[in-house]
């Protein structure tokens, strides 16, 4: 199957983005220029500078042309995988309150069994980070149920998921989440270093485990300035 000239040259023009051949800010060559280089009418220029546009590596400027601006990455957090293993490498997690035993919040973001209610929880706060930029604010409640040792555990940079699973025979089943926009106020903007009542977004959670009757809970506020929220369930 032949593939259209502009999508050939949309992909061109992306991979040069993509490598740093075209920086953020820099300026793409004119339409005119991009005809005579590439042996293509103005259409084919317009229909592949669209596609760039509609995906977010450039905008086009009236009297000025069509200047780079590298797409906003994306963050995992909407996936049963985890945070973590979503998105690799780059998560920094600085703990803001070591796990500590507590009572559960009254009233609590999603209905408690009685057996949770009357274990009580753990919780405890993080910041997580993609390349040093503060992305999540994120509480988490866990039931007091046979988690021996959890409060003691170093979770500087580590994955709540994996040690769940290493150390407790946790597995996530399945899940419900709630999204909802909201202003930062306070120390939600203080922890995401951003500006208040700068719009963000606040995820309500709810994990379903492998564990009977063992749900855990978190309330993250998330700053979608640089990274979109993404994932599969």
């Amino acid at each position: 199957m032949k593939i259209p000239l502009y999508k050939k040259l949309h992909s061109i023009l992306r991979e040069h983005i993509m490598t740093g051949l075209y920086k953020e800010g820099d300026l793409l060559p004119s339409e005119n220029e991009l005809c005579v280089t590439h042996n293509v009418t103005r259409p084919t220029v317009r229909q592949a500078l669209n596609e760039l546009v509609r995906e977010g590596y450039i905008n086009k400027h009236h009297g000025k042309g069509s200047i780079v601006a590298i797409p906003s990455k994306e963050a995992g957090i909407l996936s049963l995988q985890g945070t973590s293993s979503a998105i690799g490498k780059e998560l920094q997690t600085k703990i803001i309150t070591k796990p500590y035993i507590a009572k559960w919040d009254d009233p609590f973001i999603f209905e408690l069994s009685k057996d949770e209610r009357e274990s009580g929880c753990i919780k405890m706060e993080r910041i997580r980070l993609i390349n040093d930029v503060p992305v999540f604010y994120e509480t988490t409640f866990l039931p007091n149920m046979n988690l021996s040792g959890f409060c003691q555990r170093n979770f500087e940079n580590k994955s709540l998921f994996k040690i769940l699973s290493k150390y407790y025979g946790i597995e996530i089943r399945g899940g419900r989440q709630r999204l909802r926009a909201i202003t930062a106020q306070g120390t939600i903007a203080k922890y995401l270093q951003i500006k208040k009542n700068k719009p963000i977004l606040h995820l309500e959670r709810k994990m379903v485990t492998s564990k009977t009757n063992f749900s855990f809970y978190c309330s993250l506020y998330c700053n979608t300035n640089h990274y979109t929220l993404s994932g599969d369930f």
